[in-house]
């Protein structure tokens, strides 16, 4: 008997599989009777629509018209939905509308514009300055000085050819000296050092091999969404995941458009949130795709008084390396300052253009003789201080450019007339001084680039230079204050089951820098501050092969938290690590002597006999260990929301950042140990009762009494389930374990899930529930779903 397809309204959990050559749609089909087994209700697939030969993760698509080829084409995806459905399965699909790769030879209306210039009928679909660089688009594809490489250049035909490099020939062109040939084309070939300084394309964050899309446009969105919308309506795809709206010109109007077309299906968007910031209600969407829910649950068990003595060890053992002593704070600013004068020189050159140009053409007396200098200023001063990724059509603009962020801005300014080139900018972005459409091009340039700021300072640069906790460290994470209260996590999930029940979320994800189990090793760091730092200082020797300190503080985490450790993951992981920093190596300034000290330390220290001493001591701390990777799986798969299972986190799963998060897993996973049989539980409860976790599900706190109370996270989900988990578990042993802490639990009596034999009532010793396990999930007796 087939079982009935799931209502493809909201899923109950999601899982998600990283599709890639290696995983194609054949491979995901043959995985279908395994995941249908763990309970959940739909698989989320990264993108499927065609993109570059080999890509791995997918995010650089080149045709929004057809499934790519190398999974299996769209007859591949539909066997793979029909096989999914056969199990009781739907499909939720990744979707990118930001960007696309700039691969003129895979990317047929790429090719076209560069063909037939500013006048091709693809011309909108691109984010393209053409008043800059003489009217051509600017191709940072050269490897040095265009002169050195002309000799590397051949025309073929209507084609030039730079190594495996491909490029249209404007007609009549072909038959031109090469020099000339060059200059007669739409696009420029030039060294690709050029890219940080004189690129006249937008990107996405600093990847020049990805051209932003003007999804803003409606026949460009109808062109790029035609494919999915289909697979929508014919029932082939259930549910979206929308890739970074923040790269977008107008979020807003987007998810408007993309909801009405799509007919209200179930979407989450990659939202990051900052502390305190909500996603704009107005937006047409379920929420988000779940970072806001790993910060909290992460912070749930990471201890608030062990993270201060961890900082004040940090800045004692990696100072004067750390980055001005190991304050966030000051780490993100000076990220910031970085970023702006180093990556993204080519975003501030064109937003000062745009609002060089208003002021100088605007009627109103008050925006003009403002020098670019003074207003180039004035833009750099308030976008480090911003502390969300942008602001948003429908919100407040004054909250996140604030009037305090404005008079720290105007402190750059010797001369207190020229800081009024930060009022100026402020009441802009404000709605001031008119609502044309220049007043519009500025103010969305502004948030672009203040999205693409926020991503490269915070993710890519601070989290790599702030690491007296590498769990904190996290997309959506606040490094600077990483504990949560369970009041303040238990405000969270009542305010998500009012405002967005239908949201994601997750705790591992292809984008985490480390899997939710070694953050779960980690944060046990924070209950045992003091014995870190005696093991540190064992084996820790000053000049005996360490680059930095900063740089071994960070290995050695890294290798507690992964466990016994293979030394290439930890090699290629710190490698990225250092080189993300930029504090002595950089991707584009590679320091080689640096680098190699790090692989040596690497094969040396981290993996060597010291990485044995602290792979020891996690081993001392298993049990702790233990408790904190179960308790966050379950506090996530019960918790308002929609969990999102990575593949091959059902059982326990140490990964590190990409791509070693991104290796293919196999299919069925091994035995499933507490963990699985944990989460496998919790799933299936989840589908057999969606009444209980859906939208119009209940969240009630329960609060345990006694010497203890303060170590064990409870709630209660509609009355019918109830979720107990140990928090901090290293201090409650040190403090003499539960004693007689009982947690009153709600009317009735209840079952343990994964041992029916067990029931309790009324005022419960939570020593016998958490008797076998650190985490348990009860369930009403004599209620069935």
């Amino acid at each position: 008997m087939t079982p009935e397809r799931p209502d493809p309204a909201v899923p109950t959990a999601t899982y998600r599989l990283q599709l890639q050559p290696e995983f194609p749609f054949t491979a995901a089909a043959a995985a279908v009777p395994y995941l249908a087994s763990l309970g959940v209700s739909h698989l989320h697939l990264s993108p499927v629509l065609e993109s570059v030969p080999g890509s791995t993760h997918g995010y650089d698509v080149v045709d929004h018209a057809r499934v790519r080829d190398e999974l299996g084409g769209e007859d591949g995806l539909r066997a793979l939905a029909r096989t999914a459905r056969e199990h009781g399965l739907g499909l939720v699909v990744d979707i990118v509308p930001n960007h696309m790769a700039m691969s003129p030879r895979h990317n047929h209306a790429l090719w076209e514009v560069l063909r037939e210039g500013p006048k091709s009928p693809y011309a909108r679909w691109f984010d393209i300055d053409w008043e800059a660089q003489g009217g051509q688009v600017l191709l940072p594809v050269l490897g040095g000085p265009v002169g050195g490489e002309l000799e590397h250049m051949a025309v073929d035909g209507d084609v030039l050819r730079y190594y495996d490099h491909v490029f249209p020939l404007r007609e009549g062109t072909a038959e031109l000296p090469l020099p000339r040939l060059l200059d007669a084309q739409w696009y420029r070939p030039v060294w690709w050092r050029l890219a940080r300084t004189e690129l006249n394309y937008r990107r996405f964050f600093s990847i020049s091999e990805l051209i932003g899309v003007r999804v803003e446009d409606p026949e460009v969105f109808d062109a790029t969404h035609a494919k999915m919308l289909q697979l929508l309506r014919e029932g082939v795809v259930d549910g979206l995941r929308v890739d970074h709206p923040d790269g977008l010109a107008d979020p807003d109007d987007y998810l408007a458009r993309l909801h009405e077309a799509t007919g209200g299906r179930w979407t989450i968007v990659e939202k990051i949130l900052a502390d305190g910031e909500h996603l704009p209600a107005s937006w047409p969407v379920a929420g988000t795709t779940g970072y806001d829910a790993l910060r909290q649950v992460d912070g749930l068990f990471t201890d608030p008084a062990g993270v201060g003595e961890l900082l004040g060890q940090y800045r004692r053992f990696a100072a004067p390396q750390t980055d001005r002593g190991g304050q966030w704070e000051a780490t993100v600013r000076r990220a910031a300052y970085k970023v702006l004068t180093h990556e993204l020189v080519a975003e501030m050159d064109r937003l000062t253009r745009v609002v060089v140009r208003l002021c100088a053409t605007s009627p109103e007396p008050a925006l003009r003789d403002r020098a670019p200098w003074a207003l180039r200023t004035a833009l750099l001063e308030l976008l480090v201080r911003l502390e969300v990724y942008r602001p948003y059509t429908s919100g407040d603009t004054a909250a996140v450019v604030t009037e305090e962020a404005a008079a720290e801005a105007r402190q750059a300014f010797v001369v207190p007339e020229e800081a009024g080139a930060v009022d100026v900018v402020r009441e802009l972005l404000l709605g001031g001084y008119g609502d044309g459409p220049e007043h519009v091009e500025f103010r969305t340039r502004f948030a672009q680039t203040a999205s693409a700021l926020r991503a490269k300072s915070v993710e890519d640069t601070a989290f790599y230079r702030y690491v007296p906790l590498l769990s904190a460290t996290e997309v959506g994470g606040n490094p600077g204050s990483p504990a949560v209260s369970p009041e303040d996590f238990h405000a969270f999930c009542a305010r998500v089951q009012r405002d967005w029940p239908a949201m994601g979320s997750v705790l591992s994800t292809h984008d985490t820098k480390r899997s939710a189990d070694v953050r779960a090793a980690l944060a046990v760091l924070t209950e045992v501050p003091e014995r870190w730092a005696d093991v540190l200082a064992e084996v820790t020797r000053t000049g005996e092969g360490v680059p930095d300190a900063q740089l071994a503080w960070a290995a050695w985490q890294t290798v507690f938290g992964l466990g016994p450790a293979d030394t290439e993951r930890v090699q290629d992981a710190l490698l990225k690590h250092v080189r993300e920093a930029g504090l002595y190596t950089s991707w584009t300034e590679q320091e080689p002597p640096y680098e190699e000290a790090v692989a040596a330390f690497v094969a040396a220290g981290p993996c060597g006999a010291p990485g044995e001493r602290v792979a020891a001591f996690r081993t001392a701390l298993e049990a702790h260990v233990r408790a904190n990777m179960l308790s966050a799986t379950l506090v996530q798969l019960t918790m308002p929301g929609v969990p999102d299972l990575y593949q091959g986190t059902e059982t326990e799963y140490r990964a590190l950042v990409d791509p070693d998060n991104r290796r293919p897993v196999p299919f069925p996973a091994p035995h499933p140990g507490d963990k699985g049989a944990l989460t496998v539980a919790a799933l299936r409860l989840r589908a057999r009762r969606p009444e209980v976790f859906g939208d119009s599900a209940t969240y009630t706190p329960l609060a345990a009494e006694g010497p203890a109370a303060a170590h064990c996270v409870a709630f209660a989900r509609s009355g019918s389930a109830v979720t107990v988990v140990t928090r901090l578990s290293s201090r409650l042993a040190e403090a003499g374990g539960w004693r007689d802490t009982v947690l009153p639990l709600p009317p009735g009596r209840w079952a343990d899930v994964l041992a029916p034999e067990r029931e309790f009532t009324g005022h419960a010793r939570v020593a016998d529930v958490l008797e076998s396990s650190p985490a348990v999930l009860l369930e009403r007796v004599g209620e069935s779903g």
